[in-house]
């Protein structure tokens, strides 16, 4: 998988025509999920975006300290349901989690992970922060990552 890191602006109309749908095929219709995807946090997120052949089947969006949280953030973790298989999941995070640190120079990352992924996350080093919380009817924990 190849991984690129981009600006909201050098995103061109089919990447971010993609992006939206994979977010929907899994947030919205494999989620049963009915919520605002299109949020405008688009615009101020770094984009870090997994390709096999030419198609994008791993995003994440990652945000300044300051502008989600206290702390940097990643959002929108996803993976296209056909390539799960294939470890991508942990390849974009372990990618944004390197983007994080290159490209807005934070050491310290919280997420807000869904409850089920949370033994995922914590491979890659986020302790859970707190209690559970629903989320877009969808349980949810706050988890931080901290330094190197």
């Amino acid at each position: 998988m190849n991984i690129t890191v981009k600006r909201f602006e050098e995103l061109n109309t089919t990447e971010l025509y993609n992006i939206l749908r994979l977010r929907a095929e899994v947030f919205v219709v494999e989620q049963d999920c009915v919520y605002q995807d299109v949020d405008d946090k688009d615009k101020k997120a770094l984009h870090v975006i997994g390709t096999n052949n030419a198609k994008i089947v791993a995003y994440t969006r990652i945000f300044a300290a300051g502008l989600y949280y206290d702390n940097a953030s990643i959002g929108r973790v996803v993976v296209a349901k056909e390539e799960r298989r294939y470890g991508y999941g942990k390849v974009i995070m372990e990618a944004s989690i390197e983007a994080v640190k290159e490209h807005l120079k934070e050491e310290t990352i919280k997420i807000s992970a869904q409850e089920y992924l949370k033994h995922f996350y914590n491979k890659l080093g986020f302790k859970e922060l707190g209690e559970g919380y629903l989320e877009d009817g969808i349980p949810h924990i706050a988890m931080i990552k901290n330094g190197a």
